[in-house]
């Protein structure tokens, strides 16, 4: 008794380990697009462009760091004199201090204090010292804060021509999850057909069977009811394989754990008829397509370098100017003093003015970069050009789309009244067992053309949310510059 007490046990513990390990996510199209915009690689990765431009940025910015020089230098020498042939001894030291900084207006102004001490043999020693400010400006070439920032500003055109196209990155992936959700939604559809199929052919088997026993049907029947069943047992199998491995696909998108066994789709395709003004959608498209959006950036940078470039063909013509109270005594003390009261000051003012002749660098600088600038424009229209096409090829497949679902509901009514009708003329001999089969096949055939049709409106409106750009707006999706910038904070 406990033997048979403890088999029975454990063959009840089989079935549960079984369901335990099949571990089965039931998945939202939103939680699906939620996961692939917070999880999948390819995004996450794109999302590293912008914030490497914002290193750059504020890399660059570094121009405007004040810059600190101190220098010290010592000397001893000894050495006749050519006149009296005395030995002469000699010290120095000089101890120099300088701040720098650049201005936005792209001149350069500095403070120094410079210390020196001079000893010899034939002159008392002394301290000479010297407190200056200077100023350098330029007032052609490299004037104005453009030019002094055009690093920063091409960073930060990069940057926002990089978050453009992570737009467009994300805009795809959005898209893909969208067309893979419903692709696994129409292999399990198609599926639940052939399982259908298989029951109805296994059930006209057995029938055939026993009126081929009875001797109502000649025994060719059997074999053509049995052939029907093992082909739609292969169907199916074929079926289960394009679920399991669309399963796959999704799992990868998404970066699902390995530990769920399967996904099931819980919502269905949209059926409900969207009518679209083809004005509103050319326009939409040329606000709202990052791709665009990212050409006008990167349009916007090659202007700002052509610009740049061509004030670098200017003469350079810079204005100089220094001041500065000095000091000399014996001792340090009074030469210092003698600094703060300024009565040595000294002061220039003076102007450099050069040019290169031919200056031949800087005008092939700027021929190139208007070229890419031309160029840039012509991609822009080429761009705008493609999108006005794929929004109206969008428009028709959205109507066709709509249209293919009216066909397909009528279809797969007169092919269900068919099967009827045929089913009926079977039970009196009026028809074969093959022709049953054969109309249950067109059967199957039309509930996998309405499968098809469904989902085909369904990546139809996917298209056209995409190609007019409306699709990550329409999903509650919005990137802001913030987000490359808290990875930028966050990496040390």
């Amino acid at each position: 008794m406990r033997l048979l007490l403890l088999c029975s046990l454990m063959l009840l513990s089989v079935p549960l380990a079984v369901h335990a390990s099949d571990s089965t996510l039931s998945l939202s199209l939103k939680d699906a697009i939620r996961m692939a915009v917070e999880k999948n690689l390819d995004v996450r990765a794109e999302l590293y462009n912008p914030a490497q431009f914002e290193a750059d940025i504020n890399r660059n910015r570094s121009i405007y760091d004040p810059q600190l020089l101190l220098q010290t230098n010592y000397t001893d020498s000894t050495a006749a004199s050519t006149t009296t042939g005395a030995i002469i001894g000699s010290q120095a030291l000089s101890l120099n201090s300088s701040l720098n900084k650049l201005l936005w207006t792209g001149g350069t102004a500095s403070v120094s204090f410079n210390n020196g001490y001079a000893n010899n043999t034939l002159v008392a020693s002394s301290w000479q010292s010297g407190l200056g400010v200077s100023l350098s400006q330029p007032l052609l070439k490299n004037l104005g804060r453009e030019a002094t920032e055009v690093a920063i500003n091409v960073s930060r055109q990069s940057k926002f021509a990089s978050l453009e196209h992570f737009n467009a990155r994300l805009l795809a992936i959005v898209a893909q999850v969208r067309s893979e959700y419903f692709k696994l939604y129409s292999l399990r559809q198609a599926r639940d057909v052939k399982k259908v199929s298989l029951d109805l052919a296994q059930k006209i088997l057995v029938e055939t069977k026993a009126r081929v026993k009875a001797g109502v049907l000649p025994a060719m029947e059997v074999l053509n009811a049995e052939y029907g069943a093992v082909t739609r047992e292969k169907e199916l199998n074929d079926a289960e394989l394009a679920v399991n491995n669309q399963v796959d696909v999704l799992r990868l998108l998404l970066q699902i754990d390995g530990a769920v066994a399967d996904l099931l789709t819980t919502d269905q395709p949209p059926l409900d008829r969207i009518d679209v003004v083809e004005g509103d959608a050319v326009k939409n498209a040329l606000n709202n397509r990052p791709d665009i959006r990212e050409q006008k950036r990167n349009l916007d940078l090659f202007e700002l370098q052509t610009k740049n470039y061509s004030q670098k063909m200017l003469p350079d013509l810079t204005f100089a100017a220094t001041a500065q109270l000095t000091g000399f005594d014996a001792t340090y003390q009074g030469n210092v003093n003698k600094v703060l009261t300024a009565d040595y000051p000294i002061w220039t003012v003076g102007l450099n003015f050069s040019i290169p002749l031919g200056n031949s660098a800087a005008d092939n600088d700027f021929r190139k970069s208007r070229l890419k600038t031309e160029q840039a424009i012509l991609q822009l229209r080429s761009l705008e050009e493609t999108s006005v096409k794929e929004v109206r090829a969008a428009i028709r497949n959205i109507t066709a789309g709509y249209r293919q679902i009216e066909v397909s509901n009528r279809g797969r009514a007169f092919a269900e009244e068919r099967l009827r009708s045929f089913m009926k003329k079977n039970e009196v001999g009026l028809a074969t067992t093959k022709d049953v089969l054969d109309v249950e096949n067109d059967l199957a055939i039309s509930k996998n053309d309405q499968i098809n049709a469904v989902v085909g409106y369904a990546n139809a409106l996917t298209t056209y949310w995409q190609v007019t750009g409306e699709l990550l707006e329409r999903e509650g999706i919005r990137v802001i510059e913030s987000d490359a910038d808290k990875l930028y904070s966050v990496t040390r």
